[in-house]
């Protein structure tokens, strides 16, 4: 992704309100959901289809918008991470992944 494309993801990111409620689930799922690959996961694609129909709403069109985009945020910062920051960040996502069900520990 160029540097501008990415500061333009940004600036829509932190610009947009939190115009649904799940806009938090969003940007949580994007966090592990993006980290899938740079922190060597392999998640269940059946838990997070479960995941997804426990937690958002059948008619929320806006979510998947959302995800999309946060996720693109999420893969771009991870890009730029030192190896201490990744070590952190794959730690504690590898965490919430469980917690979700969507690995096993």
């Amino acid at each position: 992704m160029k540097p501008k494309m990415s500061l333009a993801i940004g600036a829509i990111v932190l610009a947009a309100p939190a115009v649904h409620a799940d806009s938090d689930l969003a940007l949580q799922l994007a966090q592990v959901l993006g980290s899938e690959k740079p922190c060597g996961l392999t998640y269940d694609q059946a838990a997070i289809e479960a995941f997804i129909k426990d937690r958002v709403p059948a008619d929320d069109l806006q979510f998947t918008s959302q995800l999309n985009l946060f996720i693109s945020g999420v893969q771009f910062n991870l890009q730029g991470m030192s190896q201490s920051q990744k070590t952190a960040h794959c730690t504690q996502i590898r965490r919430v992944a469980a917690s979700f069900k969507f690995i096993k520990e």
